[in-house]
């Protein structure tokens, strides 16, 4: 597997928790992780801490996260992407859509382009 996954503080510790439990081999960081951007980092740090380790963050932040996305690529950054999590979707939808994308999916599909998920 070639992607990795960022989750974002405040999605709930059950998203990684059912990620590991369903596909150890996944590589799933939560920010306050030891090794990782701390709780209350800013959303442009989060980004270049995934732009360094190839991680695509996956967040609930549909708001600012474009704005924040299009100005780290404007500095001539890059990002393998950022998973944005639709609104009222199922917890389990999501965990399986990022498992199909871990198995399946080519990261790059997902550069520098914000993607909704479920799909």
């Amino acid at each position: 597997m070639n992607i990795h996954y960022l989750i974002d503080e405040n999605l709930p510790p059950l998203y990684r928790e059912q990620l590991s439990r369903r596909q150890p081999e996944l590589t799933v960081w939560m920010v306050g992780d030891p090794g990782v951007p701390p709780k209350s980092t800013l959303d442009p740090e989060i980004l270049i801490w995934c732009e360094v380790n190839n991680s695509i963050l996956v967040t609930d932040n549909r708001t600012s996260m474009p704005v924040h996305l299009a100005e780290h690529l404007t500095q001539k950054r890059w990002s393998l992407g950022i998973f944005a999590l639709r609104q009222k979707a199922r917890i389990g939808k999501i965990i399986e859509d990022l498992i199909l994308i871990a198995r399946a999916g080519d990261p790059k599909d997902y550069r520098d382009r914000i993607t909704y998920i479920p799909l």
